[in-house]
């Protein structure tokens, strides 16, 4: 794996992290919403794991973020 996606991975944590406090939610009331449980909210915030696009979109959704910013 290049050196580049885990810091990229860690980006995009920072970013779905900063949507939900935006959104004023906690991770568990995100996870409540799109179905997932909260200590896979935690992992995908500290990139221990990704979500995929399906998770992506709904997060999108919930958080009121535009897909593209969660990602960029």
């Amino acid at each position: 794996m290049p050196d580049w996606v885990p810091a990229r991975r860690r980006q995009i944590g920072q970013r779905l992290r900063a949507a939900r406090v935006h959104a004023g939610l906690t991770q568990l009331e995100l996870g409540q919403r799109i179905g997932r449980d909260h200590r896979t909210i935690h992992r995908w915030e500290y990139a221990l794991r990704i979500p995929n696009l399906e998770d992506l979109l709904l997060l999108a959704d919930a958080t009121g973020a535009p897909l593209a910013d969660l990602v960029r």
